[in-house]
């Protein structure tokens, strides 16, 4: 049997832009990808913490130490500049692996830093 678990998670990081024509996605800076464990391309789920939106996209490399968290295309409607979000992925793994598996949990500091 293969379970959906927790992976990986930025959270309470700062959304730093939300660029409305662009195509959609997420775009994060590289070196909280490589903290959390993430890849461009992966799907992720993105919570926000100030209105209590929750939805899907996947990720975009954003340039390393820029800081950069911003929403692109229709997920641009769901945050504003400064809100607070969770950005988490999940993995598909047997069962007993499951119960082994520690994911990946980054929590930024101010300006998304590590």
């Amino acid at each position: 049997m293969q379970i959906e678990v927790l992976k990986s998670k930025l959270h309470c990081a700062t959304v730093t832009e939300a660029n409305l024509h662009y195509m959609g996605s997420i775009t994060i800076d590289e070196d909280l990808l490589d903290a959390a464990n993430m890849i461009a391309g992966e799907k992720v789920q993105i919570v926000n913490n100030n209105n209590g939106e929750r939805f899907e996209t996947y990720i975009i490399k954003g340039e390393r130490g820029s800081g950069c968290v911003c929403l692109n295309g229709a997920a641009a409607r769901k945050a504003v500049v400064g809100d607070v979000v969770i950005i988490i992925s999940y993995a598909l793994m047997d069962f007993e692996e499951a119960k082994m598996f520690k994911p990946t949990v980054v929590f930024p500091k101010e300006g998304n830093r590590l």
